[in-house]
Formats: structure tokens, sequence, C-alpha cells
């Protein structure tokens, strides 16, 4: 909540003498949408920021409101949000029935003219992270979207790749948004899901919301963190509520027929290997990541490959030129097109951006790598800074590679992962590009066995002498192509 400023108010929408805290005093509605009262001081709350709802009770008019826990509230009655805010009722009695009729009116025109969603479809996963997910949709999302007046219809993921089958046959018509109460991996098959229907183009304009209730969370974080909140389930809601809208780039991963539509990250070598072959060590928790990240630096792998890419502005003097060849052991990774086509084909489903690669200004970088790592977002999890320059939104994805770099400096660089601190390592490669093509290699050490390619937390392909296992991957442990999409997909923003 605000203190009151020196500056000269705005003209009121309504103001009129209330009973409010055992006493008659005067509340406002300013026109830029203040509710200003006085209870021994003058109070304020911003209706866009922190007003969810109301309610006529009565003679009586209940605001319902969230604010931060560290403000000292007069005639309010407290309630828990959860994650640093909490939920405040301001209750006053207008002194007439018309008073009271004319307050509602005034109250309801501010808040519909913020274009807040009027009903969402929430997908939660019960089994994601540490299975969470309904307690936290019990406890928090819904006690404030019920606050906010907001429908909602809920359903439970069963299996992987549901929430994909949910997207894609939804009727979007009857809802204002998706919000996938679950870790980032429901909201990849939602994305997924919304670009394999005939009407793509449309559903992506859909808000997609996130609410933190999974193992790595790391789009959420991106979202709260470039305006300085916590990722936490109540902000998280809060700025579903608030109804704020950006863009997000979709990258679309290519080979052969085969394409993988993804929204936060790529990675080959030491990040891979770390994310996938840990797995065996989820019963350490969140400490599985730090005492793998330790085992295979201290046995480290270096892989040998080659990375061609598109350099951003600024970015074009890294690598030597190279000219773009979509052939690579008889197969056209290239988009399918037919000469004045589009990729973008209405009815088909989303086939990938619509571009000519080969007239694009390519640079390449030979291997060895250690690690090749490719961000959409700035944040890979709720403590991994991946990419601190990354943006949701500028047709580019962030290219962390790492060549060669022993191991002490290794293990340094990896411990400012937090930060974002890795970056300026001067073994570490960070650049951006607007198009990637990786062509993966064996291991130096062991040329028999290959590595690991990891988009967005799943296998995305797996090469000879890796993990075993009965479910085949997308793509084969080959060349793939990668091109972005500047803001296809949309997603609730806290601004």
């Amino acid at each position: 909540m605000d203190p009151p400023g020196d500056t000269q108010p705005p003209p009121p929408a309504i103001s009129d003498r209330v009973l409010i805290g055992g006493t008659v005093a005067p509340v406002t509605l300013t026109a830029d949408g203040r509710l200003v009262w006085s209870g021994g001081r003058q109070r304020s709350l911003s209706v866009e920021k922190e007003v969810l709802g109301f309610a006529a009770e009565g003679p009586r008019i209940r605001i319902k409101a969230v604010v931060d826990d560290a403000s000292d509230q007069a005639c309010c009655v407290g309630r828990k949000g959860g994650g640093g805010l909490v939920r405040k009722d301001i209750v006053f009695e207008p002194l007439s029935e018309e008073s009271k009729s004319l307050w509602c009116e005034k109250l309801r025109g501010c808040l519909d003219s913020l274009d807040r969603p009027k009903k969402l479809f929430i997908l939660l996963n019960p089994f994601g992270g540490k299975k969470l997910a309904p307690k936290t949709l019990a406890n928090v999302v819904k006690p404030l979207l019920e606050d906010a007046g907001i429908q909602f219809d809920i359903q439970e993921t069963q299996y992987q790749l549901h929430a994909k089958e949910v997207a894609r046959s939804l009727d979007l018509s009857k809802y204002d948004g998706i919000v996938c109460v679950s870790g980032d991996g429901i909201l990849v098959e939602v994305v997924n899901g919304l670009l394999e229907r005939e009407d793509w183009e449309a559903a992506m304009k859909v808000p997609i919301g996130i609410v933190p209730a999974g193992t790595g969370n790391g789009m959420v974080k991106s979202l709260l963190d470039s305006v300085g909140e916590p990722c936490t389930a109540s902000y998280a809601t809060l700025a579903i509520i608030r109804g704020h809208k950006k863009s997000l780039d979709v990258a679309t991963i290519k080979q052969g027929d085969a394409k993988y539509f993804s929204i936060l990250m790529l990675s080959w070598g030491l990040v891979a290997d770390i994310d996938i072959e840990s797995e065996k060590y989820r019963w350490m928790g969140s400490a599985r990541l730090d005492f793998y990240a330790l085992q295979r630096i201290l046995h480290l792998r270096r892989y040998s490959g080659h990375i061609s890419f598109v350099p951003a502005p600024g970015y074009e003097t890294y690598g030597e030129p190279t000219n773009y060849s979509g052939n690579f052991g008889g197969k056209d990774i290239a988009f399918e097109k037919s000469e004045g086509s589009s990729a973008k084909v209405e009815g088909q489903g989303y086939q990938g951006p619509d571009v000519k690669l080969e007239e694009l200004s390519w640079r390449s970088i030979d291997g060895p790598f250690i690690s090749i790592w490719l961000h959409n977002v700035a944040w890979g999890a709720e403590d991994i800074m991946a990419a601190p320059d990354a943006q949701l939104s500028d047709g580019c994805l962030d290219l962390i590679a790492i060549r060669d770099c022993p191991k002490l400096p290794l293990l340094s660089l990896m411990t400012e992962l937090n930060n974002g601190g890795h970056v300026k390592s001067p073994h570490v490669t960070y650049i951006k590009v607007k198009a990637f093509v990786l062509e993966p290699g064996p291991r130096v050490d062991d040329p028999t066995k290959e590595g690991i390619i990891d988009t967005d937390g799943e296998v995305l392909a797996k090469g000879k002498g890796t993990f075993k296992s009965k479910h085949k991957t997308m793509m084969a442990y080959d060349k793939l192509l990668i091109t972005v999409d500047q803001g296809l997909a949309t997603v609730f923003s806290p601004i």
C-alpha cells in the first residue's frame, strides 16, 4: 500500500462519507483508480495492482485486496495469501442505499476497465516436483481467483503428454486463458498442443499463465524476476488476475519430418548429462544436481561436434564464416516448402517459421565441446540464471558455449549459475543467435559413446552408450536445426 503523496490528487470518480472502522470518514475512488480513505491517517490502494474484487454484503461493501505483508493497514481483516502477500478486506458502510448502489457501480466499472480474465482453464499436475500442486491450488490459487470473481474449470493431468492432448482439443472460446499449476513441463506440453491445432494462429493468442508447483519453474521465475517479484504461487496468481500479457518467442527444432516446439532451453554436453543422468539420484531431492555436477566435472567429458548459427546484430565476429546446408546424410532438415508457400499454413498446424535459411549470414565453431546450452528465457530453474541477457520476445536464443575449460575454473563458474556470473568467464562464449544448427558427435575419450540432447527438461535425442530406456526419443542423435518465431506465444505477465 502506498503512503499518500505530496502531489495534487486526481479528481474523484466517487467520493462520499461512509462508516468505516466504527467512525464516519471520507472514502474516495479516484479517476485514475485509487481507493483512498482515512483511518487515523490517510490510506490508499491501487485498484489495478492491489484490489482483487468486492462484494456487497447487506448495507456494507467489502473490498478484497492483496498487499505486501509488511504493510500496516488499519480497518482491515488480514488473511494469509502466501509468499509475502496478505489478503486484506476493507469493509465500509455507505450512509444510504443510493450511495451504496453508486459505489458498486463505480467499483465494477473500474475493475471491468482493466480487461482482467473472466474465466480460466486450469491444468493441474498432481505428480510434479514434490507433489505440492494440489495444495498450492487449494490454499493459494483458488482463494485469490475467488476473491477476484474469476471463474475456472480444473483438469488434472493423468499421464505424460495429457496436457498436450487437452490443449489440442480444448474449446478455447469458453476461456480467457489457460493456467498451468505445475513445473515447466506442463507449460511446454500446452504450447506444443496449441501449435498442433488447425486454428493454431488464434490459439497462440490465448494467454498462458504459470503458477510454480514443480521442479524447475524457470519460465515463471523469469517472468516474476524481471520485475523484482519473488517466485511464489501468490505473486504468479496475482499476475494472472491482473491480466497483463506479453509475447514469448517459440523455437522450432526440426530434423527430417520430426519437429518439436521449445520455449525454454536446449542443451548438449555437460548440462544435458547432469540434468538427465542425475535422475537416478532423484531420491536425493534437489541435491542430486549438485552431487552429479561434481561427478561430471571430476570425470569430465568432451564431445566432438560442430555448431553453425546466424548471429544477432553485434555478435557477427564470433566463429568463422560458413554457408548453410540443409542436407546431412541424405536428409533435408530444412522446412519443406513449395515455391510461394508459407510454413505457417492454417489448417495443418504450425509448421515452423518461414525463413530462407540459405540467404542468411551463417557462422560456425568446431568442437570439441564441454557444453552447448541454448536459452529462450533468463532462468533455467528458480536457482539457475542460465542466460542473464535473455528476453522473452527478442527473436533470439542465448547461446552459452564452453569448448575447453580446466576442471577447477569449470567448478568455479558452475557455482556462479545462481546469479548469471558464469557467462563472464573467459572460458564461456555467450552470444545471441537467430538460428542454430547442432551437429553432435561422440565423446572424445571414447568414440563408441555419444551424448544426450535435452530440451525443456526432456530427452530429445540420445546417442550410443547412453542410458537405456524403453521409450523412443523424438529425434535421432544427429544434425538438427533450430529457428525462432518472435513473439509467437502469449503469456500472462506481472506488467
